[in-house]
C-alpha cells in the first residue's frame, strides 16, 4: 500500500496483484475522486485519470482532490496532483481529454480495469460497448437525487445494454442540476465502484458467466439491495465488433458540476 503509514496497516489479501494493477478512471469528479482514493489506499499500483473538464468552485465541497487554488485547472491534472501528495509511491497519469472513439480502445487495452465516473448517460453506454469489445472489465456507477447504482461489466457477462437496452431520450431523464445529487452519496457509490474493481483485481471475485449484480443504494433509508442481471439474448451491446461512434449528445458540456 502507498503512503507514509503503510507499515501500520495490515496488507490486504493478494496485495502483490494490486501493486501491479493499472486502473483507468474516466472522470475525476464526484465519483472519480472517492474511487481513486479507495483504489490508492488498497495499494493499486497505477491510476490513470481522464477528464476534459476544469475545476469549478462548486466542486470543492465534495471532490476531495481539488483545492481552492485548483479552480480553473484541468480536473485530471488536479486529481493526479492530489493523489501524488497523499500517496508518495503511487504512479499516476493525467489525461486532460475526453475518452471517445479516437482513444477509447487503446486506453482500455492499456489497463486492467476501468471505472466509469462520468455524468452523461450516453457516455456510459459508449464505455460499456468498448468494455465488451476489448474484454477489459468496466465498473459502471451513477447517482441521481438520493439513489446510486453500481455494477461491474465483466467479460462474457451482461453489459449495460442488457440492463437498460438503450440510452433514454435526452429530455427523459432530469439532469443533475435539475434533480440534485447528494455529494456524500456520490462518495459512497465511488467507494463501491472501487470495491467492485478490487474484488476482480485481487482475484477474490468469481463472476458467474452471463450474470452480474446491480448494487442499488438508497440514500434516504441507508439500505442497499442487489439485483441479479442476466445477459440478454441478442443484445446488440454484447455483439460489438468495432469501436462505436461517440454519441454527439455526450460532446455537450455536462450540466452536473462534477
Amino acid at each position: 500500500m502507498h503512503g507514509h503509514d503503510t507499515d501500520h496497516h495490515p496488507r490486504i489479501p493478494h496485495a502483490s496483484r494490486l501493486e501491479g494493477a493499472r486502473v483507468l478512471l474516466v472522470g475525476a469528479g464526484g465519483l472519480g475522486c472517492p474511487a481513486s482514493l479507495a483504489l490508492a489506499q488498497a495499494g493499486v499500483g497505477h491510476l490513470t485519470l481522464a477528464d476534459p473538464d476544469r475545476v469549478d468552485v462548486t466542486n470543492l465541497p465534495r471532490q476531495l482532490w481539488h483545492r481552492t487554488q485548483d479552480v480553473g485547472r484541468n480536473k485530471a491534472e488536479s486529481a493526479a496532483a492530489g493523489l501524488a501528495r497523499a500517496f508518495l509511491t503511487l504512479s499516476t497519469e493525467a489525461l486532460p481529454e475526453r475518452v471517445d472513439a479516437g482513444n477509447a480502445e487503446a486506453l482500455f487495452r492499456a489497463h486492467d480495469a476501468v471505472i466509469d465516473a462520468t455524468d452523461g448517460v450516453a457516455t456510459k453506454f459508449f464505455l460499456s460497448d468498448v468494455a465488451v469489445l476489448t474484454g477489459v472489465p468496466l465498473v459502471y456507477g451513477g447517482v441521481l437525487r438520493m439513489q446510486g447504482q453500481a455494477m461491474r461489466v465483466d467479460p462474457r457477462g451482461p453489459c449495460l445494454r442488457c440492463l437498460y437496452e438503450a440510452p433514454p431520450p435526452p429530455d427523459a431523464v432530469p439532469t443533475c442540476a435539475q434533480a440534485g445529487v447528494l455529494g456524500s452519496l456520490a462518495g459512497l457509490v465511488g467507494a463501491v465502484q472501487a470495491l467492485l474493481a478490487l474484488e476482480l483485481l485481487s482475484g477474490a471475485a468469481r463472476p458467474a458467466p452471463g450474470e452480474a449484480t446491480l448494487h442499488v443504494l438508497d440514500g434516504v433509508s441507508l439500505l442497499g439491495r442487489r439485483v441479479r442481471v442476466e445477459r440478454a439474448p441478442d443484445c446488440p451491446g454484447c455483439q460489438v465488433t468495432a469501436v462505436p461512434a461517440f454519441p454527439e449528445a455526450a460532446r455537450e458540456v455536462e450540466s452536473c458540476p462534477r
